[in-house]
């Protein structure tokens, strides 16, 4: 695998242009390996982003914006990139979403997982039952419980002051990362086969860390 290169951006608030672009799958491939931060009443949490899904807009049969769908929940994804779509997920689960690309083409990202860097205990708490680190966000319901994000909070910026995404000191290499069909998304015909998912094995993530 080979030693990972340090990111002279380390530390860096990802800019709204960041999201502003096309290609939806590139950027759920670059989101790997940053850090997803979240801050309340001066309490900071955050993780490394170790799994992303794409959902390309009214073209992808998995997307809920297909065909142009719009509606109170989802007219957050036709905004400008750079705003995080959380929705409701079973009348349970609050799951977070990255928007990307211009104003009127709704893509998103899906955060399916995040390895804690800071906050383990708060998490924990949140989480309700002791996971250990490499289980405690291993889901997409899990990392919005653990974040301390809600559904009520779609739209948000995601360039702070709660919510941001910023660079590490870690560069996630191509052969780093697995990808593969998304999860769930049975309903959506052959887009069900699309290759929109990437992750990073736990494996990976441990050597990964090390270098942090």
């Amino acid at each position: 695998m080979g030693n990972c290169i340090g990111d002279h951006r380390q530390g860096m608030i990802l800019p709204p242009e960041f999201y502003r672009r096309g290609g939806v799958t590139e950027i759920a491939r670059e989101l790997l390996g940053k850090e997803l931060v979240c801050m309340q009443d001066g309490v900071v949490v955050s993780g490394l982003i170790t799994e992303t899904e794409a959902y390309a807009g009214v073209t992808d049969r998995a997307s809920h914006a297909y065909g142009g769908r719009c509606s109170a929940r989802t007219e957050v994804m036709y905004r400008e990139g750079g705003v995080a779509y959380i929705y409701l997920c079973y009348g349970i689960h609050s799951m977070f979403n990255v928007v990307t690309n211009r104003k009127g083409i709704p893509d998103a990202i899906l955060i399916r997982a995040i390895r804690p860097l800071h906050g383990l205990q708060l998490m924990q708490q949140r989480a309700g039952v002791p996971h250990s680190p490499d289980r405690i966000g291993n889901g997409p319901g899990k990392v919005s419980r653990i974040l301390g994000l809600h559904y009520s909070e779609s739209g948000i910026p995601l360039t702070g002051p709660k919510v941001f995404i910023r660079h590490t000191a870690l560069v996630v290499r191509e052969e780093m990362v697995q990808t593969g069909p998304r999860i769930g998304v049975d309903y959506a015909g052959e887009d069900a086969l699309l290759p929109y998912r990437f992750r990073i094995e736990d494996e990976t993530i441990h050597s990964l860390l090390q270098t942090l």
